[in-house]
């Protein structure tokens, strides 16, 4: 994701990359470590470096414990940030909130633009069917289950909704074979298999009918549309923003 995204900076005339923080490539030059050109400058290990850079936003993909210290950083030194880092939780973010008062930030646990809209459309549905479920599907090399996205789209469905019939299901010939509850009582099924990247399925059903909303990225770069955007349009977004939905105007 680190390559990616500064491929996808370095493309966008509205952004220029002048830093990158990774502890495994410190002091080994830009290009050399994401092959972008045009860029010459060490990658470091040290968050003051963002401040010697002068960076106006920080783009964080890491994981949640280092996520939430570049977080403190950032906000302590007036820095935008914008986060793809899956495993904050709603109890993660009134503290972030409180942070950020000289500068803004927003989580996504997408960033592709068609997943967002995908999100979006199933909250819309939720209330017009009667049972629901989500199948997210992923690369095997993801550390948390269900997804953010997943997650997100549940809590939504969830609130547009509130609670769904309870599952007809007597018995589980195997546990777990209906998947997890999310809000609401909506199941959720996770697969983690090679060769994916990032997949979900949203299914509803009513009476004589059914309703399949899907998305799927096949590469990361399609998350890179949606992180320059933030990247352009935090500066515009005051204080805490949960989703690319902040940004996008939908």
């Amino acid at each position: 994701m680190g390559r990616a995204v500064a491929h996808a900076v370095c493309a966008d005339p509205a952004l220029e990359l002048v830093a990158a923080l990774d502890p495994h490539f410190e002091g080994i030059d830009i290009g050399e470590v994401t092959g972008v050109a045009g860029c010459a400058f060490p990658v470091s290990s040290e968050l003051a470096e963002l401040s010697r850079a002068n960076v106006d936003v920080a783009i964080d993909f890491t994981h949640v414990e280092a996520a939430r210290s570049n977080l403190d950083y950032c906000a302590a030194n007036g820095i935008h940030a914008v986060v793809g880092t899956s495993g904050f939780t709603e109890a993660d973010f009134p503290a972030i909130e409180a942070m950020f008062t000289t500068s803004n930030c927003l989580i996504a646990p997408n960033f592709a633009i068609g997943a967002v809209i995908m999100m979006r459309f199933a909250e819309i549905a939720a209330p017009y069917f009667e049972t629901a479920e989500i199948m997210e599907l992923h690369h095997d090399g993801k550390v948390d289950a269900p997804s953010g996205t997943a997650m997100s789209t549940l809590e939504r469905m969830a609130k547009a909704k509130g609670d769904w019939p309870e599952d007809p299901t007597q018995k589980e010939t195997i546990p777990g074979a209906r998947g997890a509850r999310g809000p609401g009582g909506i199941p959720v099924h996770s697969i983690r298999m090679r060769g994916m990247v990032a997949h979900q399925e949203v299914l509803l059903g009513a009476a004589g009918q059914t309703l399949s909303i899907r998305h799927d990225s096949y590469d990361r770069e399609s998350f890179m549309p949606g992180v320059t955007l933030a990247a352009r349009e935090i500066a515009n977004v005051p204080g805490l923003t949960i989703g690319l939905d902040g940004v996008m105007g939908i």
